[in-house]
């Protein structure tokens, strides 16, 4: 069923990360790490990292400034997708969606699922597309990164996966931009 086209180049996309959270600092940010050591790995480009506090507007102000750079093809949050009072990142990033891709979340949850069981619901990952740039919504556990990554986004943000991927649609997120729609 998937399966990599050797034939196929490999074609390394600009991602951004962006952890949420009240409590971490870049040195023992372990899930920021986790997803920059996999997409450097992966032989993308580290675009950019940062972290930002809990905050809606200083979330969705970071995610837009990176969807509307042209420099950075796809965004990675981690943390915030809890239930308590401090996880506010689906409420920043979801107004920001052009379109929002409910398989990310049903194929998170499934894998999820699969290591921890029905703990899966007290997450609330999303993905979608702002600005054609891909945005992912993770939970702030190394593990919840580490599946979102090696279980669908890897294979997804990579040319070579077939039948299809995310980077073959990349030049066409925008097209009903340019047609005036």
């Amino acid at each position: 069923m998937n399966r990599i086209d050797e034939t196929r180049p490999f074609i390394p996309i600009r991602i951004a990360v962006l952890t949420v959270s009240d409590s971490r600092s870049l040195e023992d940010d372990k899930s920021g790490a986790t997803l920059a050591d996999r997409i450097e790995e992966a032989g993308h480009v580290l675009a950019a990292r940062e972290i930002v506090t809990d905050d809606g507007p200083l979330i969705a102000a970071r995610v837009q400034g990176w969807a509307d750079d042209a420099e950075i093809d796809a965004i990675i949050t981690t943390g915030g997708t809890g239930f308590t009072g401090r996880d506010v990142t689906p409420e920043a990033i979801q107004p920001l969606f052009d379109k929002q891709m409910d398989g990310f979340s049903e194929v998170f949850h499934r894998i999820s699922y699969d290591k921890i069981g029905t703990s899966t619901i007290q997450s609330r990952a999303t993905g979608g597309v702002i600005n054609a740039t891909y945005v992912f919504v993770l939970p702030g556990s190394p593990g919840a990164c580490k599946d979102a990554w090696d279980g669908i986004l890897k294979a997804q943000l990579d040319y070579r996966h077939m039948p299809c991927n995310f980077i073959e649609i990349m030049p066409r997120l925008d097209e009903h931009l340019k047609r005036g729609n």
